[in-house]
């Protein structure tokens, strides 16, 4: 593949990727019920593991001496990216409110771009600040329902606390992504990241299973665990870390402002919920700071 057509791959994963983690929202929500948090980011990452190991057997197979010397990184990619990310948020949904949620998860764009830009040295224009800023008023429009006064009569909880740390450990998770070097294509270092969140996840779904919450293995379970393994698993993480490559941390994490309207449109097709006004005029704001955001900072003459 050319350095262009990585470049256009990259550009249309903006607009697909969101859509994969919607999928994560979705399933969290219908299985709530029956699945316990930890055994569900188990369920996801052990699946994605089979799946990327199979895809980069080869690689990873020829590189063991590399897997050892990246062994550390690797645990806190699991540590940060499976853990944190999966199960947390899985954790602070059954206690906390959507729009808490979106408002916490609001801060993680902004974090990449400001430690990107300053840290990474990453280059970040008039243009991609000012489209982070309209992307952001965008998703805050949406979560907050186009009312803006709902703010002040907020209140947040100990699930809000999951959630941040969640938030918190993506924006980690992302840059660290970036600035540590890896011998590994991204297939065969996501395959790798996917077993070290699996060792991370293992002693806490069985204390969870024992003490807390044990989980029914059925087939809908399967299933659960199946489509986030494939979407929001495979194919979100795969995304998003081939983005940054061609990208860069700052703009692909402005991506993230897509997945209130990649929700809203997967909760109007799958469970009937409505479209309302204040999601138009949200994705008003969205859809052009995303592409200002995105667009490649002009270089100093």
């Amino acid at each position: 593949m050319t350095p262009a057509q990585k470049l256009r791959l990259a550009y249309i994963l903006i607009l697909v990727t969101p859509a994969l983690w919607g999928v994560n929202y979705l399933v969290a929500r219908s299985a709530v019920a029956t699945v316990a948090p930890h055994a569900l980011a188990l369920g996801r990452w052990t699946l994605a593991a089979l799946i990327l190991t199979a895809m980069a057997w080869s690689e990873i197979s020829a590189k063991r001496a590399a897997i050892r010397s990246e062994s550390g990184q690797l645990l806190v990619f699991g540590f940060l990216g499976m853990w944190i990310c999966g199960a947390f948020v899985y954790i602070g949904a059954r206690t906390t409110s959507a729009t808490n949620i979106g408002l916490l998860y609001a801060i993680s764009p902004v974090l990449i771009a400001l430690v990107s830009t300053f840290v990474l040295k990453e280059r970040m224009g008039w243009a991609q600040v000012s489209g982070v800023a309209l992307a952001l008023g965008g998703v805050l429009h949406v979560v907050l329902k186009g009312q803006w006064g709902t703010l002040a009569g907020l209140e947040f909880t100990a699930g809000d606390l999951w959630i941040l740390a969640a938030a918190l450990s993506w924006t980690i998770y992302a840059l660290l992504l970036k600035a540590w070097p890896t011998a590994f294509g991204h297939i065969a270092r996501l395959a790798l990241t996917c077993w070290a969140g699996v060792l991370v996840l293992m002693p806490f779904t069985i204390v969870e299973a024992l003490a807390f919450m044990p989980t029914a293995v059925n087939l809908t379970t399967l299933g659960y665990m199946v489509a986030l393994a494939v979407f929001p698993g495979v194919g979100a993480y795969l995304s998003y870390s081939f983005m940054q490559r061609e990208l860069g941390a700052a703009r692909v994490g402005v991506v993230l402002y897509l997945g209130p309207l990649y929700s809203a449109g997967l909760a109007w097709a799958v469970l009937g919920e409505a479209v309302r006004p204040f999601h138009y005029a949200g994705a008003a704001l969205i859809l052009p700071g995303i592409f200002l955001a995105t667009r490649p900072a002009r270089r100093k003459r």
